[in-house]
């Protein structure tokens, strides 16, 4: 995860902004975006009940195909059509490498250390994402500034080098990561009912995760419109908060072991909801980075708590099934989050977003407090009873 995660920072901060240079508008950003969560959304119900049948390392391969395949086309990708393709491979290597990679971490991890594990997931992903970002701003900064190069030019030389750890990742993964599916009930998968308890889950992801992906699309060409700086100045200004992801989410997530997921989850969409309010008013870099390093803590606190909770009302034998649906809500919001965020910054008002995000992001925390009930396991039996009711 560390190696594949190379491109996934500088993507953020450099895809708007390419994207505006080869005549892209705020809703063609939006759709750069939506198509990175279009193939989740197909795919990831029926994937999670494919895991359970057919185990978890032939997909995780799959999805780190995908990735490596998208930088390819990233190489050549110099008009709308080709980025939109490019992130579309790229999310069919995500729709398959991301749940294989949260089904082995809850396969692997004791019950009660389920969101310290996966918060050094988050965490060995955010190092990957601040080394390949500095490692990339760097670069494009030598060759544009002594070459007088812009970014169509220094674009294809980047993703060239992003294909490297690609592959690499692919790799390690083919040599050392072995099949993690439990044996017992092998082949076998249990169709049941979904739980209450998952399917508000589901209902929460989908409308955070509409409103978080209608916002970040835009965010940096809002700062570039209203601050005035450049990209390299943004991505400064984002490393405190990177930093923070990459060493708080394991400490975070063990929080969530020792006192429960729902204060961690409702916390951190409050963060998240107070950040997105006070975006619209900025007008320098350095209440900038205090922003953004506050909103980091808010998610280094809910995502790995949302994710142990998963996996603490789901048995063992319909654990991918489960991290299917609760994935597919998600990045169903995520599809339709940046066309609407597009639309409402071209059309209604460019602080609206923003607004709204916020409005999203309170309302999930006040359901995760209302409808979601703590159901961690006290001993190491992963599945439990209670886990047998929740797909």
């Amino acid at each position: 995860m560390f190696w594949v995660s190379f491109p996934f920072g500088i993507l953020s901060f450099v895809l708007p902004i390419y994207g505006r240079e080869i005549g892209a508008t705020a809703l063609d950003i939006g759709v750069f975006f939506s198509a990175l969560s279009i193939v989740p959304v197909i795919v990831r119900p029926f994937l999670g009940r494919a895991l359970d049948r057919w185990g978890r390392r032939p997909f995780l391969l799959l999805g780190l195909l995908g990735y490596a395949a998208a930088m390819l086309i990233f190489i050549v990708a110099d008009r709308i059509w080709l980025l939109t393709l490019a992130r579309f491979v790229q999310g069919l290597g995500q729709a398959f490498l991301w749940l294989s990679a949260v089904t082995i971490v809850a396969d692997v991890a004791a019950a009660m250390g389920r969101g310290r594990d996966f918060g050094l997931i988050d965490e060995a992903t955010n190092r990957g994402a601040i080394l390949g970002t500095s490692l990339g701003f760097s670069a494009v900064l030598l060759v544009q500034q002594g070459g007088g190069l812009d970014w169509s030019q220094t674009w294809p030389w980047l993703f060239a080098a992003y294909a490297i750890p690609a592959l690499l990742a692919l790799g390690i993964a083919w040599r050392r990561v072995p099949e993690t599916r439990p044996p017992l009930r092998r082949g076998v998968v249990v169709r049941q009912q979904i739980s209450r308890q998952l399917l508000a889950l589901m209902g929460i992801v989908m409308i955070t995760g509409a409103s978080t992906s209608m916002v970040w699309p835009l965010l940096m060409i809002f700062l570039q419109d209203t601050i005035g700086a450049d990209v390299i100045e943004l991505a400064t200004a984002y490393l405190p908060a990177a930093i923070i992801s990459s060493v708080l989410p394991s400490r975070l997530g063990h929080l969530a072991d020792r006192f429960g997921r729902k204060r961690l989850m409702a916390g951190g969409l409050l963060v998240g909801a107070a950040a997105s309010v006070l975006i619209p008013h900025l007008r320098s870099l350095m209440p900038l980075a205090a922003l953004w390093t506050v909103e980091s803590i808010g998610y280094a606190a809910s995502a790995p708590a949302e994710r142990a909770f998963v996996a603490d009302i789901t048995g063992d034998d319909a654990r991918g099934t489960s991290y299917g649906l609760y994935t597919f809500a998600y990045f169903l919001g995520a599809a339709i989050g940046p066309l609407v965020g597009g639309w409402l910054y071209d059309r209604v008002n460019p602080a609206m977003p923003f607004y709204l995000n916020a409005v999203a992001l309170a309302v999930g925390a006040v359901l995760v407090w209302t409808f979601l009930r703590e159901a961690r396991p006290e001993d190491g039996r992963a599945g439990g009873e209670q886990g047998r009711t929740a797909v």
